[in-house]
């Protein structure tokens, strides 16, 4: 495969990440709409985030399984069309039990998302250029948190908030048709690799060897503490600018595609750095562990922006805190790929992201409830704040030393070739 042609491959994984954080989050953005013309109390919307979480969280626990069985060229269309047709869906939604179904379509989906976009960088590239590889992932897929404030509202004062939902489902099954011409003629190997052979039939029975592993309990239990704080900015930051300062429908798109900047500058560096020291001989134990401790800094000053009287500081705050998730979560699937055999990275990653999911979850509706009850933000930052830190404290006491599971590059072949 030429160089050329596997670039325009991680183009695409870039961009079906930046659809996947499209699709779920427009429904954030839209909440004043939304709710103002469904009749929407925070409790409902909290409860709408975690039958989504839920569904996404059960929805990992088959991901894995299914990406490590159809390999990286046919589950990045199935997906990618999947999850698009359920967020065409929201548009012919009307009563709370028929959002509730489409949020759940949307989540069980969307799971393929992230075991499919770690398993082609760890397929398409070698070791040595994973983590840039990893940080510009994250780094592009923030993009769609940045321009889902600016452009969702636009589109829909013009045509209406259902069309935002249709319009994005439709780019996302163009992206599946891209995707399949730009792989004809090309052979991947990832679904079982000649040194994992004594895993080649994990995927008939996914996930009973990898419970049994501390690196999966490692990655599991820090998902969880970590996308807790994403996942509780993804649904309610809109919500925390309307209700904090007043700002709704076209006023929130500049302050929250700063804020998601601030996401796509912590992936990029969190890369970069690790990338570069890397490069300089310096182990992967000190390297990750070094990039995790300076995002999970980055959050914890994060409750002071329920004390400022201007939203724009608020707005860096924020970005700081993003950066610092985003930057823990690409060093975080970088250790995935570092520590996983090839054919059991979708695995371990859905497994991961099915607990990340969980924790998604349990904070979507306490914060609807926490809300409800009239204890405003305080609580909930005060966890996001800490999280970051236990998360890496749980690492190391699982992983002490963190190594490289395979020295070899992935094998890639067009048809025919050998």
């Amino acid at each position: 495969m030429s160089p050329r042609r596997r670039w325009l491959l991680f183009v695409l994984v870039l961009s079906a990440g930046i659809l996947n954080l499209v699709d779920r989050q427009i429904i954030s953005v839209l909440k004043p709409v939304i709710s103002a013309d469904l009749g929407w109390s925070d409790n409902d919307y909290g409860s709408l985030a975690a039958w989504f979480q839920g569904a996404a969280a059960i929805g990992f626990l088959f991901t894995g399984a299914i990406v490590d069985r159809l390999g990286i060229k046919w589950a990045n269309p199935v997906g990618v069309a999947a999850w698009s047709l359920a967020a065409m869906a929201h548009g012919w939604a009307s009563s709370f039990t028929q959002f509730i179904l489409v949020r759940a379509s949307l989540g069980a989906t969307e799971a393929m998302g992230t075991p499919t976009g770690i398993k082609s960088i760890a397929t398409i590239f070698p070791p040595d250029v994973r983590s840039l590889a990893f940080g510009l992932l994250n780094g592009v897929n923030s993009l769609g948190a940045i321009v889902t404030p600016l452009l969702i509202p636009a589109v829909a004062a013009l045509w209406g908030w259902r069309s935002a939902f249709v319009i994005a489902g439709l780019a996302g099954l163009v992206w599946a048709a891209a995707w399949l011409l730009a792989t004809r003629g090309i052979r991947f190997s990832d679904t079982a690799q000649p040194a994992d052979a004594a895993d080649a039939d994990a995927p008939v029975a996914p996930y009973g060897p990898i419970l049994t592993e501390r690196r999966t309990w490692a990655i599991a239990v820090a998902k969880i503490l970590s996308d807790s704080t994403w996942w509780l900015m993804l649904f309610w930051m809109p919500d925390f600018f309307n209700r904090q300062f007043g700002l709704s429908g076209t006023e929130l798109g500049p302050p929250l595609a700063i804020a998601y900047s601030g996401s796509a500058i912590g992936s990029l560096i969190a890369g970069s750095a690790a990338a570069y020291l890397l490069n300089r001989g310096r182990s992967e134990n000190a390297v990750r562990k070094s990039v995790m401790l300076v995002a999970a800094l980055c959050v914890t000053p994060l409750p002071l922006a329920l004390q400022l009287d201007s939203y724009w500081p608020s707005v860096l705050l924020l970005a700081l805190a993003l950066g610092g998730h985003q930057a823990f979560s690409t060093t975080l699937f970088a250790v995935i790929a570092d520590v996983t055999p090839r054919a059991k990275v979708g695995r371990v990653t859905s497994f991961g992201a099915f607990c990340g999911n969980l924790g998604g979850m349990a904070i979507a509706k306490i914060a609807g409830l926490v809300l409800a009850a009239g204890l405003g933000y305080g609580p909930l930052f005060l966890f996001a704040a800490s999280s970051y830190l236990l998360a890496l404290g749980w690492i190391h006491l699982l992983l002490p030393v963190i190594r490289r599971a395979e020295p070899s590059g992935p094998e890639i072949r067009l048809a025919g070739a050998h």
